[in-house]
């Protein structure tokens, strides 16, 4: 975790003097808002925050935050960010990423980040379609999608994030909304308190070519039916008088009504350190019939990468002392060219 702060910061003090380059109305202007609203909170010096984002719509985020940033190339942030962390852990490192980045050609650096448990953030904004090239299907795009590159509709089954989360070892796995605004605050604060790598999907509106991919999650009339709000310890219910709640029908999972025959004492309790909860909640994702989870999935505390590498850094100095490189390259097997 970075060193905390002296200074009292405003929002003011996050927001860089360059022109945010969206597209009016994306939901990208939401989560860059709610991030520089609860940076000021967090207690870390200004300098001691990095973004680094890879390619596409998302990953001009760097420029439009008054931190340290590096604009990578496409689908190697989490690479560059490992490498960021590893030299200088007192850095509180972000990743923005978007989901063709992320889990395209992005995809392999994006599983071994999440496997190593490196203390980074990343934030990947999901909005199930390409955006800057304008208009291609990408790898969360639902079967049967309409686009440019599939006329005739995608045939691909999409990537679940929160299931490729899950199956990488993510100690940390959570989802927002761009329109929550106050949810996503409350989820960016607890991804920043997580020790290990914390992944954070935001389902954001890309209203040029992909408007209202998450309208029933959003819209008031129907919401309070599509959206599931997890809370640590609490029954899992939902609609708009919270008369209807999730339970296991053997290993199964169903939707009840509250009421006569089911009681809240029949309902899911959530647990965000079971393992087995956190993956029937994420395969709820494309399937119609139940409501979106979001908030914190699962969290659990497990050793850091970072912190296991700067021990045995320090385990081997300890034993062997402090060596030049030259002393490096003459050890172990040489020889000569003659």
């Amino acid at each position: 975790m970075s060193e905390t702060l002296a200074k009292t910061y405003t929002r003011a003090d996050f927001s860089s003097d360059q022109s945010v380059r969206w597209c009016p109305g994306c939901g990208d202007y939401a989560i860059l808002a709610q991030t520089q609203k609860v940076f000021p909170d967090l207690g870390v010096k200004k300098e001691n925050f990095v973004f680094i984002s890879g390619i596409g719509c998302s990953s001009r985020f760097p420029y439009y935050m008054d931190t340290f940033g590096f604009h990578t190339i496409h689908g190697r942030a989490p690479a560059i960010a490992s490498g960021v962390k590893l030299s200088n852990p007192d850095l509180s490192v972000w990743v923005v990423t978007g989901d063709g980045d992320a889990l395209s050609i992005g995809g392999n650096h994006t599983i071994h980040l999440l496997r190593r448990n490196l203390d980074i953030n990343v934030m990947l904004f999901n909005n199930r379609i390409y955006g800057l090239t304008k208009g291609q299907y990408s790898p969360t795009s639902e079967v049967g999608k309409v686009t440019k590159s599939t006329p005739m509709g995608s045939l691909d089954s999409p990537f679940n994030p929160l299931n490729l989360a899950m199956g990488a070892g993510s100690t940390f796995v959570a989802r927002t909304i761009d329109k929550e605004t106050k949810h996503m605050q409350e989820m960016i604060k607890r991804s920043y308190g997580h020790k290990g790598t914390s992944f954070l999907e935001i389902y954001q509106n890309c209203n040029i070519f992909n408007d209202g991919a998450y309208a029933p999650l959003t819209d008031k009339l129907t919401k309070s039916d599509k959206v599931i709000r997890l809370e640590n310890g609490q029954p899992m219910t939902f609609g708009a008088e919270k008369t209807k709640g999730i339970r296991l029908d053997g290993n199964t999972p169903i939707i009840v009504e509250i009421g006569d025959k089911w009681s809240l004492d029949d309902v899911l309790v959530h647990d965000e350190s079971d393992y087995v909860i956190a993956s029937l909640l994420s395969n709820l994702t494309y399937q119609s019939d139940f409501p979106d989870p979001i908030g914190v999935i699962y969290a659990i505390d497990s050793p850091t990468y970072n912190n296991m590498l700067v021990e045995q850094i320090n385990s081997a100095i300890e034993k062997k002392g402090v060596e030049s490189v030259q002393d490096i390259l003459n050890a172990g097997d040489t020889w000569v060219v003659e």
